[in-house]
């Protein structure tokens, strides 16, 4: 398990959801898959939150592919229920970009913890090309910066 430490102290990005019919088994409990979906969606609305769509980054041939995932399941989700996720982009070392998120039941407890790590790869070459970025272009770094920061409260 991780906390948020000192370093992440900012506030969290957060990304509301409900757990509907489509997201869940036959049991009515939330499908694997969907906490995956659910982490992107948090990360890329985050991106655009910044001034940086995914379809910017994409657009300089550079993709953010996942690397490392690592998900814990602590209480199930089920059909119906809102919950809140909040991410954190955490200090890196090297080339990965990690994010540490919560998925926040309605009581405030922790239904599940994520941690994804994603590397910056240059496009430009092709597939076949495909390199490790291990210095981040400009535009990159601003955003990354932003995120660490954690959202502007609103006015």
């Amino acid at each position: 398990m991780h906390t948020v430490t000192e370093q992440q102290q900012s506030a969290p990005w957060q990304t509301t959801k409900q757990v509907l019919p489509q997201h869940t088994d036959h049991a009515g409990v939330m499908w694997h898959g969907t906490y995956v979906n659910w982490l992107e969606e948090a990360r890329l609305e985050a991106l655009t939150t910044v001034g940086l769509p995914y379809a910017a980054i994409s657009a300089t041939q550079m993709e953010l592919p996942v690397v490392k995932l690592s998900l814990d399941y602590r209480q199930v989700l089920t059909h119906g229920e809102t919950v809140l996720l909040h991410s954190w982009l955490l200090e890196s070392k090297g080339p990965k970009l990690r994010w540490l998120s919560h998925f926040i039941r309605s009581d405030g407890s922790v239904a599940a913890e994520a941690t994804v790590e994603l590397v910056a790869l240059d496009l430009s070459g092709g597939l076949a090309q495909k390199r490790l970025l291990r210095r981040l272009p400009p535009s990159l770094r601003t955003a990354l910066d932003q995120l660490k920061q954690g959202p502007k409260p609103n006015p």
